[in-house]
């Protein structure tokens, strides 16, 4: 097992800073709903991705340049993953209908949850990869099966409202059919009862963990340092809300995104099977990586080109 660069210390002091910055960005710069412009997407998307680059510098001075490589790595394959949940996450509002101004409210406690379960996956992870070796091989099969299966079935559509676990907690639940605000509890008669909004955050929650136990896996592929995983993690999800409302408007013209995640999955797969016979050193993960997903968000964006104009043709012919 690989010695961490994370001390007790340090794991304490990144995730106060991690609750201090969520603390800061709910109390003081969304204390009122509002709908969230592409503008204030973009400030934000720009502010959560400097500040990986910061720490990733930080990691990469202090513990030297594989592990700074190791960050960028987990922090791209995630950053790439969260693109799924970013689709997941508008069937979900749309299944739902709420309203704009509430999405960044669910958003934020949703992370907030995915946090807590990401550190209790990623730390249960190392403890089994440093106990039982085989279990890597279990991760790898897992991720490239995953990945073949996002490639045969990339057009198939998610349907949240049918998790079992959302349609138990649905049911155990007594709830209110409409939305009060931007509440998630109302009273009624002295009964405190579940708004439709506490649902949807049920249905966000339960669609992470499901994406987590294909991410965390991935990123086990490409360092054993859970202190790595962790805040490249954690970083990748932090600005998932602001590249929500960033990319929700434009997601359909990276229809073949999907393609370049599911081979990133095969991959990284690939690379824990064959750990023990050959180790494919991180520069190389870190530029395969790069070159599947910018690959094919670039096919992606010139196909949707090409056919924007060839409508536009066959709409100006008579």
């Amino acid at each position: 097992m690989t010695e961490s660069i994370g001390s007790p210390l340090l794991w304490l002091g990144f995730t106060g800073f991690v609750l201090a910055l969520l603390a800061i960005d709910l109390g003081v710069f969304h204390r009122k709903a509002h709908e969230v412009g592409v503008r204030e997407a973009l400030g934000w998307s720009m502010a959560w991705v400097s500040l990986a680059v910061l720490f990733g510098a930080g990691v990469f001075y202090m513990a030297g340049p594989e592990r700074g490589m190791e960050f960028a790595a987990g922090y791209l394959i995630e950053k790439a993953l969260a693109v799924d949940n970013i689709f997941v996450f508008l069937v979900i509002f749309s299944t739902f209908a709420v309203p704009l101004a509430y999405q960044h409210r669910v958003l934020f406690w949703g992370i907030l949850g995915a946090l807590v379960l990401r550190a209790v996956f990623i730390l249960a992870g190392a403890a089994l990869l440093q106990r039982f070796h085989w279990v890597l091989y279990l991760f790898g099969a897992l991720l490239v099966a995953t990945g073949l299966k996002l490639l045969v079935k990339r057009d198939a559509e998610p349907h949240p409202e049918r998790n079992p676990l959302f349609r138990l907690l649905s049911r155990l639940v007594p709830s209110v059919p409409e939305f009060d605000g931007s509440r998630f509890f109302v009273v009624r008669n002295g009964r405190r009862l579940a708004t439709p909004l506490l649902l949807v955050l049920l249905a966000v929650e339960t669609s992470d963990v499901i994406f987590a136990v294909d991410s965390i896996p991935a990123i086990f592929a490409v360092t054993r340092d859970p202190f790595i995983v962790y805040t490249s993690n954690i970083f990748a999800i932090l600005g998932l809300r602001s590249m929500y409302f960033l990319l929700a408007g434009v997601i359909e013209r990276f229809a073949h995104l999907q393609v370049g995640l599911a081979l990133v999955l095969v991959f990284v797969g690939v690379k824990m099977l064959v750990v023990d016979f050959y180790k494919i050193p991180i520069g190389i993960s870190l530029a395969v990586i790069a070159l599947l997903l910018g690959g094919s968000m670039l096919f992606s964006w010139r196909r949707t080109a090409e056919k924007a104009g060839e409508e536009s043709v066959v709409g100006l012919q008579p």
